[in-house]
């Protein structure tokens, strides 16, 4: 039986009930029931989550709508560096978790146009930074923005985040079909 790690923010909660039910009962599929948030609360939680971590066939993370978010008009809440710098940190702690097994970094989904604080530019931006700093590290990508950026309407669900039943549906079977080419 392998054993799976979903981590991330409330995208990745939308999804990972359907997630372990595509994956069925060759794995065993592991996620916090709490929201991941920031990189920067994933990555201070790692040290509470490291026993059910350890000895992963497959990690796939992912942090970023909360770190992009510009509230006040001041910038977003993590700067991109801080971000990246985090999304490093974060990979290096996971690989040393599972020396053998895949760590697979999920890329943001992107947020409606009518969602006020999110930027559409800025989650792309985000997401090449960090992909750009883990490929040299041999973290796998999963690319989850394209699928929703090209079918916004239908992907993302009224309030202007969060992806629809339509869009769970399409992300749960983009990550299963991941985990199994990896694990």
């Amino acid at each position: 039986m392998k054993k799976i790690i979903l981590l991330g923010d409330s995208i990745r909660l939308s999804y990972q009930n359907r997630v372990t039910e595509l994956l069925g009962s060759d794995y065993t599929v592991w996620g916090p029931d709490d929201n991941s948030r920031f990189a920067s609360y994933t990555l201070r939680m790692l040290f509470e989550y490291k026993a059910q971590l350890e000895g992963a066939d497959v990690i796939h993370f992912n942090c970023g709508l909360w770190d992009m978010c510009d509230l006040f008009g001041d910038g977003p809440f993590t700067p991109l560096e801080v971000y990246v710098e985090q999304m490093v940190r974060i990979a290096k702690i996971l690989k040393t978790y599972a020396p053998g097994g895949a760590v697979i970094f999920a890329t943001t989904t992107p947020p409606s146009p009518k969602m006020w604080g999110h930027d559409m530019d800025r989650v792309r931006a985000y997401n090449a930074a960090a992909m750009a700093a883990l490929e040299p590290l041999g973290i796998l990508f999963d690319d989850l923005f394209t699928p929703v950026a090209e079918d916004i309407d239908r992907m993302i669900s009224e309030d202007y985040l969060h992806a629809s039943p339509y869009g769970v549906e399409i992300l749960a079977n983009r990550v299963a079909d991941c985990i199994k080419t990896n694990a």
